[in-house]
């Protein structure tokens, strides 16, 4: 198996492994997304697409109890400020709860990424426009992610990223979203 630029190859045992993933029967009472991801067969892997840039990403990035460096790479590079191709390392934690909770829907699409990575200059720009955007939004960090899906309601995106416990989860029904990040535990929204 390979990354989507073609540039990782893994092992048959490590190919094995992602074929063995397993569904987990019963809702996750775990502390943090990862405990819940442990069931997945010791892979976890991100779906999603751009309506921004076109691009699309299905890959896996964590295997064997490591995150995949060709693979981060790319994440960051796919979640990039898209309104000035700046960048900024995705922190792995928050690509867990985006993970978790999209096993835990099981739409069978992938993620519209709306929000990854911002800027300073784009978190004020969309801050001098909106009132509910952070002023030290976890965005800026890396550490934040908007998503939709087509097959699934605001609220069960929002109940899925809140079961994991990974971080703070933000439903926004107005604007048809779930934000997802891996600070402190918290929720909001209407």
């Amino acid at each position: 198996m390979t990354t989507t630029n073609g540039s990782k190859s893994f092992s048959r045992r490590a190919l094995l492994g992602a074929f063995a993933a397993t569904a987990v029967v019963a809702a996750p009472t775990y502390s943090q997304a990862a405990g819940f991801l442990r069931g997945a067969g010791d892979v976890r892997r991100l779906h999603m697409y751009s309506p921004r840039t076109g691009e699309r990403l299905n890959m896996i990035y964590w295997i064997e109890g490591e995150y995949i460096p060709e693979a981060m790479k790319e994440v960051t590079h796919f979640m990039r400020d898209w309104r000035n191709d700046k960048h900024m390392t995705i922190d792995g934690r928050t690509m867990d709860v985006m993970a978790a909770a999209h096993r835990l829907l099981d739409p069978g699409e992938p993620y519209m990424l709306l929000s990854g990575y911002r800027s300073p200059e784009t978190n004020a720009m969309l801050r001098s426009r909106s009132s509910g955007v952070a002023k030290n939004s976890l965005h800026m960090k890396g550490q934040a992610a908007d998503l939709r899906l087509k097959s699934r309601s605001v609220n069960q995106m929002y109940k899925a990223a809140a079961a994991c416990h990974g971080g703070g989860v933000g439903k926004y029904s107005r604007s048809n979203f779930v934000h997802m990040d891996c600070g402190p535990v918290r929720h909001w929204g209407s």
